[in-house]
């Protein structure tokens, strides 16, 4: 039967997911602690607008599509004290708080470390330093649409990507869903219409979501060791690449568990 397997959520844009016993579905449509701070260039700092609605595109600020040296780094974020901590390694890069002296401390030390890999020559365009570190820690705000959205993947898809990609281990951390479901056939996912029921939410269904460089970089190393991005289209013969659906709450929020069974309503 399919069930929930993962759950997962972005506290910085771009940065180590964190792995979750539960996650919170708010009204709205995104996850409670997703994605509630991001790096923006410095031409890029305050929101554009789409549809009425403040829209931070991922291509003014860091984000793995453009800086896959970011996967290397080890990102804590205790949302109750406001306190930010990353590691490369056993190395403590950063540990700070969200007052004005500690985002620009923590802007800085970003700053440093990707101008001291190979993606920093990106940074280094007109209009990208000081890097900015927005949101206020508690609004979910930063994802990669306007709308927001729950993202999901079955994890036999992304078994069938690791199985065809011999000399690079694909698991479900490239993806960056919010929630990872098995029990299912391969691709499945993409099928799916109408409403699905996970845990205490029923989601109406919205789309299937196009993948961008981000699932090139080993979520480890940091480095682009696979080019899955004409994997599904060339191997599994997508028109585009894809992978996962777009999910928004069509009851209200509600708590998703690891464990919980997968019920499509319709």
């Amino acid at each position: 039967m399919p069930h929930v397997s993962a759950l997962y959520r972005h506290p910085v844009k771009g940065f180590t997911a964190e792995e979750r016993d539960a996650l919170v579905v708010q009204g709205d449509g995104r996850i409670e602690g997703d994605r509630v701070l991001a790096f923006r260039f410095a031409d890029a700092a305050t929101p554009e607008e789409h549809d009425g609605l403040d829209y931070w595109p991922k291509s003014k600020g860091l984000a793995l599509m453009d800086f896959p040296s970011l996967a290397r780094l080890r990102l804590r974020f205790d949302e109750g004290l406001g306190r930010l901590s990353v590691r490369l390694d056993d190395e403590l890069v950063l540990e700070t708080t969200l007052d004005a002296e500690g985002r620009r401390e923590a802007s800085e030390r970003i700053a440093r470390f990707v101008l001291s890999t190979p993606d920093g020559r990106r940074l280094e365009r007109g209009g990208r330093l000081p890097l900015v570190l927005v949101g206020d820690g508690r609004t979910s705000r930063f994802q990669d649409r306007p709308r927001g959205f729950v993202s999901l993947h079955g994890r036999p898809s992304v078994r069938a990507v690791d199985e065809v990609t011999p000399d690079a281990v694909v698991d479900d951390r490239r993806f960056r869903s919010n929630i990872v479901v098995d029990g299912l056939e391969p691709w499945s996912e993409l099928d799916w219409r109408g409403r699905v029921r996970i845990g205490e939410v029923v989601f109406a269904v919205q789309r299937p979501i196009i993948r961008c460089l981000a699932i090139h970089a080993d979520p480890d190393s940091g480095e682009r060791d696979a080019p899955l991005l004409k994997t599904l289209t060339r191997v599994f013969g997508q028109a585009e690449p894809t992978l996962g659906i777009l999910l928004l709450p069509a009851e209200g929020g509600g708590a998703v568990r690891v464990g919980d069974s997968v019920e499509l309503l319709d």
